[in-house]
């Protein structure tokens, strides 16, 4: 099959660019390298069934021009960063939402079977009730939440007028190699790691009883290419439904490591979810969906790909 991969250059799109490859599909990895990197996907340039384009997806002439011939298209592309996104609104806005629009309107014109689109448990924001399922209301909390979930609307649009087929994968927290722990938003794991290779003990914002869904990225990967090779549509949650506390996370970290360090605790982050869990049921009837690591198998992984 012909994809093409928006955002290939990033944490999760460089695996799934990989893994596509490694099936023996043809990729067109299209990606500006603004939070991408040209390293992830490097092994990747040199086989004639990958092509990589150095552009954003809000350039419609040139993404309409790449889509044109190809089978489905995975958009990852995005503003990766909540805060970023508060931040600056209009940028977020620009790429997240328009390049959503963008990726829909070539996938019209160009007759593309399927668009998955890559959307986040931030739709959800505070609201109570767990597990979290796709019929519950929505309250984004940032630019980068309404961007999704407006991008999902998109996606449910162009299904009913136009016949593209869309799904739309709401990622709870995806962990795993190429997630940068140096930049000011990096997410919990890669900051974890880094300090914990560094002789530092891991620093816990609040007392570390707040909940999140850890989900590796290759079981992200394969729900991304389930789904794709599927009938089913509309929005789905992707994690491992599984509840882990930031205490425990920190302790099954430390003791992969085989080191005793007590964390260091810091004031709360205002606003931060409290607690976060996903009903993936959905997701496993409508294509089959089941996590495959656990959190201590994704983190093993994880280390050992982590620099």
């Amino acid at each position: 099959m012909q994809y093409v991969v928006s955002g290939g250059a990033g944490f999760i799109g460089s695996h799934l660019s990989e893994a596509l490859v490694e099936s023996g599909h043809h990729v067109t990895i299209i990606d500006d390298l603004s939070s991408g990197r040209l390293e992830y996907i490097q092994p990747l340039l040199p086989n004639p069934r990958v092509t990589f384009i150095q552009d954003s997806v809000q350039n419609i002439a040139s993404l309409t021009d790449h889509c044109s011939g190809v089978d489905g298209i995975f958009h990852q592309a995005a503003m990766v960063s909540v805060p970023g996104s508060i931040e600056h609104p209009r940028e977020s806005h620009e790429i997240t939402l328009t390049g959503t629009l963008n990726v829909l309107l070539a996938a019209r014109d160009c007759g593309v079977k399927k668009v998955v689109h890559a959307s986040s448990a931030a739709v959800y924001g505070n609201l109570p009730g767990l597990p979290k399922r796709e019929g519950m209301p929505v309250d984004p909390l940032s630019p980068y939440a309404v961007a999704k979930y407006a991008g999902e609307q998109y996606c449910r649009v162009f299904s009913e007028l136009y016949g593209v087929n869309t799904a739309s994968l709401r990622y709870f927290n995806v962990y795993g190699p190429r997630q940068d722990p140096s930049s000011e938003y990096a997410a919990v794991i890669p900051r974890f790691i880094a300090r914990i290779k560094a002789g530092e003990a891991p620093m816990i914002f609040g007392d570390g009883t707040q909940t999140r869904d850890f989900v590796y990225v290759k079981d992200v990967v394969k729900a991304n290419i389930q789904v794709m090779e599927a009938e089913s549509q509309g929005v789905f949650n992707i994690a491992s439904g599984r509840e882990t506390s930031v205490n425990d996370l920190a302790n099954t970290l430390l003791d992969l490591f085989d080191l005793k360090f007590e964390p260091l605790y810091c004031h709360e982050r205002s606003g931060e979810v409290k607690r976060s869990v996903a009903d993936i049921s959905r997701a496993t009837q409508a294509f089959g969906f089941h996590p495959l690591f656990s959190l201590k198998e994704g983190l093993s992984e994880t280390i050992l790909g982590t620099s």
